[in-house]
């Protein structure tokens, strides 16, 4: 007779299966209280592929995309179902790589095939084709010296080097027929799951493949396409390709010679160079801009470009003043609430608008203006004798949440003004196969910010994330096309710096919390890098704004 065990689901429901039955068996029990399929099973407290097999009691949970596990699970599955649709039309030897993320998507190319709407109308094609025909993801663990053999002998030296710096002993690769590849993260059951994704045309080297989002599950997120960004995003690939700093392996391979020196100069350089030719568009606007804007999203760097930039600007002659937006903030007694009843401060609500622009063009019009001062203590504006005029040199430098926002400075025209959207645009791959998600450098900076100034812990961070992330779509991303420069805070050499510092802080994340699974997403994404002391990382750095030792935050 067939041992059974009991499984309790979502900690209050309590029924027994077959040893040896399959967790996508039992998934099958609970799939209709899920709006999309289950991709995903929580074991106690550990995460494992639906393939895998019932052993003994344990708690269980499951995940659709619409969850942030469920939703990574979804892309990576998406992403391999595309490799194989790319051999599919192209043949074997065609290579896919998914570079930077986009948007609500990710930008693909493929190598040596120029992409015209054809293409990837064929490509969208066979994706589809792929799903409908149902083939299951196969798990299988292998050694790591075996998956390098395997992966040299068809010449797939990404997945050689980058293997080549990983300490385990064994490593799962996933198949699709006879198609094998190397994932960071898991798969979903089969790829009939994977039934709804998009991809659209961008230039004639690539395309962006877009999934439904954890936010927006109910259908594939609409590309929106942003000119400015993606030129940047090329720029920044382009210095990294002539320093051969393309993938995880190549920056492994500088550390590992001892010169990564040299390339953390090279990568300061870049990121002033962005500095210098925004000061130097400002003085040749023949004193015409009386207003600098910055903004981007939590942790891209906002601090140390504001300061720098006024030292770039006043190497150039200029007077500057910097204002807070925070010190508009209405009084508590009269500032919105947020879905949970709390005091708004993301909402441009929260800040007197009025007062602001009234501000802003007394002080245009040469007049001498009392600034006020908020005090967060008591929850109201001051006044402090703080006042300041303008001077024929003189330039107003404002960084916020809301700096690019029209309505925060609709009584200044356009020409007068000048914005700046800032943000970690990371060209740096894993491997072709494993890109990196911009949002996960922004979120490991925050990580040891928060932990080094604020005494967070990697959980706390971990858990407003989503808040976070929520606040920045809604008062961001939005309005990132109304810059008049994009500056790439993203430094080449970063994470093994952030891996020595953030590392510890992910492991002490609970194994009984929601927010383990991400920490370990995150672990084992750290894996692939090199540590990186950060002796050499110099004081006026951006990346100091998060590590400590900034010499613009004494």
């Amino acid at each position: 007779m067939d041992k059974m065990i009991k499984v309790t689901y979502h900690g209050n429901e309590t029924i027994e299966f077959k040893s040896g039955t399959t967790y996508k068996e039992i998934s099958e029990h609970f799939q209709n209280r899920y709006n999309y399929d289950i991709l995903l099973a929580k074991v106690d407290n550990d995460i494992v592929d639906l393939s895998e097999t019932l052993k003994k009691r344990c708690s269980i949970d499951f995940f659709d995309r619409s969850s942030t596990v469920g939703n990574n699970v979804y892309l990576n599955s998406a992403k391999f179902i595309l490799i194989l649709a790319v051999k599919n039309i192209f043949g074997k030897d065609a290579t896919l790589v998914t570079q930077n993320s986009m948007d609500n998507g990710i930008y693909c190319t493929i190598n040596g095939q120029k992409v015209d709407k054809k293409i990837v109308r064929l490509l969208n094609e066979e994706m589809k084709k792929i799903s409908d025909e149902d083939y299951v993801f196969v798990k299988s663990s292998v050694s790591r010296i075996d998956a390098i053999k395997y992966f040299k002998k068809l010449n797939q030296l990404d997945k050689v080097n980058v293997l080549k710096y990983i300490s385990n002993t064994y490593i799962n690769l996933y198949r699709i027929n006879d198609l094998y590849d190397y994932f960071y993260g898991k798969m979903a059951y089969s790829t009939k799951s994977i039934n709804e994704f998009s991809l659209t045309p961008v230039d004639d080297e690539g395309f962006i493949l877009s999934i439904p989002s954890a936010s927006s599950p109910e259908k594939t997120e609409i590309y929106n396409h942003h000119e400015k960004l993606f030129k940047k995003f090329k720029e920044y690939s382009s210095f990294a390709s002539v320093f051969g700093i393309e993938k995880a392996s190549d920056l492994n391979q500088v550390v590992s010679k001892a010169k990564v020196g040299e390339l953390i100069n090279l990568a300061e350089a870049y990121y002033d160079s962005q500095l210098v030719k925004i000061s130097d568009e400002i003085f040749n606007s023949k004193n015409d801009i009386k207003i600098v804007l910055i903004a981007g999203p939590s942790s891209s760097g906002k601090t140390t470009t504001s300061k720098k930039l006024n030292i770039y600007l006043r190497s150039k002659g200029f007077i500057t003043h910097p204002i807070s937006i925070d010190d508009y903030f209405k009084d508590v007694s009269d500032r919105p609430l947020d879905s949970e009843g709390n005091p708004d401060f993301e909402s441009i609500n929260a800040i007197d608008v009025k007062l602001f622009n009234d501000n802003l063009t007394h002080l245009l019009n040469g007049e001498k203006v009392n600034l006020p001062v908020y005090n967060f203590i008591l929850g109201k504006r001051e006044y402090n004798n703080n006042y300041l005029k303008l001077g024929e040199k003189d330039i107003i430098i404002i960084e916020g949440l809301h700096a690019l926002n029209n309505e925060l400075t609709k009584s200044v025209s356009d020409d007068k003004k000048y914005k700046v959207y800032i943000g970690p645009l990371t060209q740096l791959n894993v491997d072709n196969h494993n890109h990196i998600h911009t949002s996960d450098i922004r979120k490991l900076r925050r990580i040891v910010r928060d932990s080094k100034t604020r005494g967070h812990s990697a959980l706390d961070t971990l858990k407003m994330w989503p808040s976070v992330s929520a606040g920045e779509r809604e008062n961001i991303f939005k309005f990132q096309d109304e810059a008049d420069f994009v500056v790439n805070s993203a430094l080449i050499y970063e994470i093994g710096v952030l891996k020595t510092y953030v590392e510890p802080l992910l492991f002490d994340v609970s194994e009984d919390t929601p927010e383990y699974m991400e920490a370990l997403r995150l672990i084992n994404f750290l894996r692939n890098f090199l540590p990186i002391p950060s002796d050499d990382v110099p004081a006026n750095s951006v990346l100091r704004e998060f590590i400590g030792g900034s010499c613009f935050l004494k």
